[in-house]
C-alpha cells in the first residue's frame, strides 16, 4: 500500500460514490441506446474511436485495442462483424504495408453521428455531475 496517500474523508467517499453511480448511469445510457440503434456497446466504441482518432479520420487495429483496452485478436473479430454489417471497412496502410486502415463506411458515418449525438445530450445534462467529478475536496489536499 501507498504510504503517501491521504486519509479520505466521509464527504470524499460521498463524492466518489457519487461519481462512480452517475459514470455507471451514463454507461447504461450508452448500452441502451446503442442496443436501440441494433448495435452492440462495442460497435459503437469502436466506431467513435474511428472517428475520434487524433489527425485523422481512420485507425489501425492496434490502435483501436488501446484505445478499448483491448486484445489485438478481440479487435479483428469487432472489425471483422462491424464490416459485415456495413459499418466498416478495411483498406490497406500506404504507408505501412503491415497495416489495415479501418475507416468508417456511409451507413456506419451515419448510424455514429445519431447515436453520437444522443451521447452529447446526455453528457450535457450529467455536466454539472461531472464537474464535481473535478472532487473538491481532492483538491483542497496539499
Amino acid at each position: 500500500m501507498n504510504k503517501n496517500l491521504s486519509v479520505l474523508s466521509k464527504s470524499d467517499f460521498e463524492s466518489l460514490s457519487a461519481f462512480r453511480y452517475e459514470l455507471r448511469r451514463f454507461l447504461k445510457f450508452s448500452e441502451d441506446a446503442a442496443q436501440s440503434e441494433g448495435l452492440t456497446p462495442l460497435q459503437y466504441q469502436l466506431m467513435l474511436h474511428i472517428k475520434g482518432y487524433p489527425g485523422r479520420d481512420w485507425a489501425t487495429v492496434g490502435e483501436l485495442a488501446e484505445r478499448l483496452q483491448t486484445q489485438h485478436h478481440g479487435v479483428v473479430a469487432l472489425v471483422t462483424r462491424c464490416e459485415a454489417a456495413g459499418l466498416v471497412w478495411r483498406t490497406p496502410s500506404t504507408a505501412d504495408r503491415r497495416q489495415v486502415e479501418i475507416r468508417l463506411s456511409v451507413e456506419g458515418e451515419s448510424c455514429l453521428q445519431h447515436l453520437a449525438g444522443l451521447h452529447h445530450n446526455e453528457l450535457c445534462s450529467l455536466s454539472s455531475v461531472f464537474q464535481v467529478a473535478n472532487i473538491s475536496a481532492f483538491n483542497d489536499r496539499g
